[in-house]
């Protein structure tokens, strides 16, 4: 059971480094919701046994990087940038969208132009107001190169340009039709930011942000905590939220906390009110707790998923992967790390997303004796070792996997090293610090793990369809005209019902060929007192803020 730590620190290109981001954004969303002896929904904004006012404290699990949507990476960034900004649309979780800052659009027949009409009552926390030209300013700067833009330049594609038809008025038009695009301006990472702050701040926004959000930022402290108060003037909230002013709160304090066992502690000792990321074995302690209660809301978008590097031998070959996937026991993984606590993953999509695949369910078990055969078939014989041998090489597997340990992943990494040498592959596990570089920009794995926070199925094309050999390849190295079609009319078809279709054929054949090996997918959790009521989550997953008040 040997593990090789690798850290390189060499730097890559700017444009390595946002398409690298791009692609690690994880790990939250929303299909689901569960509340220990209560749902989410009774907690309500009823302030019968609350009083307005007050500070709720919540541990986070990691530091965010930057508090600039359009230039973050970062889920956890996200939770505290969806306090400061509002976007055009909010998405509800039946997935139909409906207006936030935008009180209505139309789009073109061509699919081509979106045109908004923006509320007028709209003021940014720095007093500058909320029109057109500020929208056409914030999408602008998405694509302007010095932003470096990460997922935020991803989420507007297929954007080129806009036009404030007057003040209150925005034409955006697309180079091609996109179904995604309405649903991705729901996004907090193309949330609308003060022009004025980001003239003023530049590279800096990020550490002094300015939106029209439900609470404004007081300060940051590096590693420590990040602190925002309530916005006065806020009277623009979404429908997905039952409180349309402003908040009950006087502010939130966001406490860093990466240590597991103390930031759930702080929750259990009241030094916070909440918590979020709670381990496994916390959550069955805690859901049995009459003090506190447990929030918690599936992943929608893509699962936690191991990538083969189909560029890599064997792994271009279908009877080696689908060696590995028969081999690998996913159910007895996740039900070891996680005790029940996490849903077993199945399909390169997170099930409540549009077009996910229910049938992929239970489609492979483990077969030892398969999994051998197709490994003989190929020509490796066992060697002496136990390691399978062809033409004086061994049958190695390089597993990439980050550090620190996050959800249990370095984990996963070692029992699968466990588990293949049964069929006599040996697992090399490289854990390091630097995945943009061994991953992104080197290409140095066989199989690597990811996951991404995403509302529509589109997602799937970033890491599925062709690419461009002078651009940064996708995780599968996956180049299949058939695949391509498929992902390319998904974009653009009208139809829900072919749409849908088109989907669940990009999963079939992904399950079929052993591209991956779907794992798990994510519950975003948080532990809170009794005393924190009306905690909700949006249609991703992250936590909203409008309808919270703390019992007397």
């Amino acid at each position: 059971m040997k593990i090789h730590t690798r850290i390189r620190k060499k730097s890559i290109a700017a444009v390595s480094l946002a398409l690298s981001i791009v692609m690690m954004l994880t790990a939250c969303g929303g299909s689901q919701t569960t509340q220990g002896t209560e749902s989410v929904k009774s907690q309500g904004a009823a302030q019968g046994n609350s009083r307005q006012g007050g500070e709720l404290t919540f541990a986070l699990a990691t530091s965010p990087d930057t508090l600039d949507p359009h230039r973050s990476g970062l889920a956890v960034s996200v939770r505290v940038i969806r306090t400061i900004y509002d976007s055009l649309v909010v998405q509800l979780p039946d997935n139909t969208i409906k207006p936030w800052l935008a009180k209505e659009w139309t789009i073109s027949e061509d699919g081509l132009d979106y045109t908004f009409e923006l509320r007028e009552d709209v003021v940014f926390q720095d007093g500058t107001p909320f029109n057109a030209e500020a929208v056409k300013y914030n999408f602008d700067r998405i694509l302007d190169p010095a932003t470096k833009a990460a997922n935020a330049a991803a989420l507007l594609q297929p954007y080129e340009s806009s036009e404030a038809i007057d003040e209150y008025t925005v034409k955006i038009h697309l180079s091609t039709p996109s179904r995604a695009f309405l649903g991705n301006l729901s996004q907090a990472l193309l949330g609308i930011v003060s022009p004025a702050a980001a003239e003023k701040y530049g590279d800096q926004l990020g550490q002094n942000p300015v939106g029209t959000g439900p609470f404004k930022f007081v300060k940051w402290d590096e590693n420590a905590s990040i602190q925002v108060e309530r916005n006065p003037d806020y009277k623009w909230a979404p429908e997905l939220v039952s409180n349309q002013a402003a908040p009950y709160l006087d502010g939130i304090d966001f406490k860093i906390v990466p240590e597991e066992a103390t930031r759930i502690g702080s929750v259990q000792s009241n030094q916070v009110l909440a918590a979020e990321t709670v381990p496994p074995q916390n959550i069955l302690t805690l859901q049995n707790d009459p003090n506190y209660q447990l929030l918690q809301t599936n992943t929608v978008g893509l699962p936690y998923t191991l990538f083969f590097n189909l560029d890599h031998e064997p792994w271009n070959e279908l009877k080696a992967r689908q060696a590995v996937q028969l081999a690998v026991d996913v159910d007895t993984i996740v039900k070891t790390l996680y005790l029940g606590t996490y849903d077993r993953a199945w399909s390169a999509l997170s099930p409540g997303i549009f077009g996910y695949d229910a049938t992929l369910e239970d489609s492979i078990s483990p077969d030892i004796d398969k999994a051998n055969q197709l490994l003989d078939e190929l020509g490796w014989t066992q060697g002496s070792d136990g390691v399978r041998e062809k033409d004086g090489k061994k049958l190695q597997l390089h597993y990439v996997d980050g550090t620190p340990n996050r959800e249990k992943r370095n984990d996963i990494a070692v029992m699968i090293q466990q588990q293949l040498k049964q069929i006599g592959v040996e697992v090399e596990v490289e854990i390091t610090k630097d995945i943009r570089t061994v991953v992104y920009t080197n290409g140095d794995y066989d199989l690597y793990g990811n996951s991404q926070v995403n509302s529509d199925p589109n997602a799937l094309y970033s890491f599925y369809h062709s690419y461009d050999p002078n651009t940064q390849a996708s995780l599968s190295r996956l180049s299949v005209p058939q695949v391509d079609e498929w992902l390319e009319q998904g974009r653009v078809e009208k139809d829900d019902a072919k749409r849908e279709q088109l989907y669940k054929q990009v999963q079939q054949y992904i399950i079929d060929q052993a591209i991956i090996l779907p794992i798990y997918v994510f519950p975003y959790t948080v532990a809170a007192s009794k005393t924190v009521q009306g905690i909700q989550f949006d249609s991703l997953g992250y936590p909203l803020f409008n309808d919270v008040s703390l019992q007397k």
